[in-house]
């Protein structure tokens, strides 16, 4: 037999036996897939969290009242770092979960699985979508033209398909400090330019803010606006994926807090800031509210963290699914031409359903807060206070810190699961609202 055909066994891998050019094949893959350091983690999750999430907290604030929205913002964030640092526990712990479904299995079996599966590929299909919406809206804007809003829906797509081609995350990260970038300049020009039109016309201090909740606040709205904040610490539920591409997981602490504290500041910054300087007329996304110019400018800036953050959605559900796809076979490297073959069909269809996303719920709040109750309430809330009870309960040597940490988890589960079941009935009931008034254009309809 020749050396070529000569069947080798992956050790540890339960792969069938290869030939010396399937292993090489396998081995490159592996290493391809295994780049990913702490910093470069941070970028990743900036990437995939702080984006339209910083857009959509002026109007949280304009409904909750500064202080509430500044609670509620740094409140949630740290519930959010908290958790985050439970799933990275998990995966130090147990190596061999590679995502978020996993978890799922190693918690409720088999169903476990299956169930967690479908939520996060929703979760990813509808975030994906909502930056497709955002970047009509972007567009819509930045050229003041009357084209109707489904072409630059199109057009959104398209861009996000090509910023989804790169299958590593390793890869995405040298996006992420473009990206990065964009969002903060994006965001220091609305402050900024909100901050600039307030001084000139009634002042400053006339602007109508108000450090209390706004009159005759109904209980969905109220709901709406918490779950938009919500949805904008919604790191959790790709750090499975991420960690796995690390050469060092146990330093994933780093990336948490790095994360964690930028997004803090990020957040409740830019709420509370764009709020005093446009009142309660601030509009969401947030750079609408910039004035015609200055949003004009804010968007065209903006354009990047928009279709790079989406695409890395975009990327983390084509590998979740590619993934199972070819789970015992070398394609799933996408490092043949098969592999690349069956990746870019996968993107394809992700993308033409994320078009469709976009059409079928038009309008940006609702669409936040129906992710957020549906979805990030598991992922960030009661899925990580059940890992703790499940998994690391029992790590603790100190009964005092295990109690403390029992019952701020037992919190952490109920907010959860309340989110889920209010936030979702104020999601729905607000987009059917929406509908019944009128004040959104139809399904596939060209207004803006």
């Amino acid at each position: 037999m020749s050396i070529k055909n000569e069947k080798k066994m992956i050790p540890g891998d339960g792969q069938p036996d290869m030939t010396d050019q399937e292993q090489q094949i396998y081995e490159a893959g592996v290493q391809k897939f295994n780049k990913l350091g702490w910093k470069r983690l941070t970028i990743v999750l900036i990437v995939e969290a702080v984006a339209l999430g910083s857009l959509s907290i002026p109007s949280t604030f304009a409904t909750l009242g500064m202080v509430a929205g500044v609670i509620c913002c740094v409140g949630l964030g740290l519930v959010a770092v908290y958790t985050s640092y439970i799933i990275g526990q998990v995966k130090v712990k147990y190596p061999h979960i590679t995502d978020y479904p996993e978890a799922g299995r190693m918690m409720f079996g088999r169903w476990g699985y299956e169930i967690v599966f479908v939520m996060l590929c929703l979760e990813l299909l509808l975030s994906a979508g909502s930056h497709c919406l955002t970047g009509s809206i972007a567009f819509v804007n930045i050229t003041g033209s009357n084209i109707c809003t489904v072409i630059f829906g199109f057009v959104s797509a398209v861009i996000l398909l090509l910023f989804a081609i790169p299958p590593s995350f390793s890869d995405m990260a040298i996006l992420g400090y473009i990206d990065f970038a964009s969002i903060i300049i994006a965001i220091g020009i609305t402050i900024i330019g909100t901050g600039v039109e307030a001084s000139q016309s009634t002042g400053v201090a006339a602007v109508n803010w108000s450090a209390w909740p706004k009159d005759n606040l109904t209980f969905s709205e109220a709901f709406i606006a918490l779950s938009n904040i919500i949805f904008a610490y919604s790191f959790a539920l790709c750090q499975f994926s991420f960690m796995d591409e690390m050469h060092t997981p146990t330093d994933f602490p780093k990336s948490v807090w790095a994360l964690g504290l930028t997004e803090i500041f990020i957040y409740t910054v830019t709420g509370a800031l764009v709020y005093a300087f446009v009142g309660q007329d601030v509009q969401s996304p947030a750079l609408l509210s910039a004035g015609s110019l200055l949003s004009r400018i804010a968007f065209g800036i903006a354009l990047p963290v928009i279709f790079i953050s989406g695409s890395i959605n975009t990327v983390v559900l084509g590998r979740l699914v590619h993934g199972r796809m070819f789970k015992n076979s070398n394609i799933r490297f996408i490092n043949t031409k098969m592999g690349w073959i069956t990746w870019l069909a996968l993107i394809t269809c992700l993308t033409v359903l994320e078009f469709v996303v976009a059409e079928v719920i038009p309008f940006f709040d609702d669409l936040l807060s129906l992710i957020s109750s549906l979805f990030i309430s598991g992922f960030t809330f009661y899925f990580p206070a059940i890992m703790w009870f499940m998994f690391i309960r029992q790590d603790s040597s100190s009964t005092g810190k295990t109690i403390l940490l029992g019952v701020v988890n037992a919190i952490i589960l109920i907010i959860g699961l309340i989110v889920l079941g209010a936030g979702t009935y104020s999601s729905i009931f607000d987009i059917i609202k929406s509908y019944d008034e009128g004040t959104v254009g139809g399904v596939f309809s060209c207004s803006s």
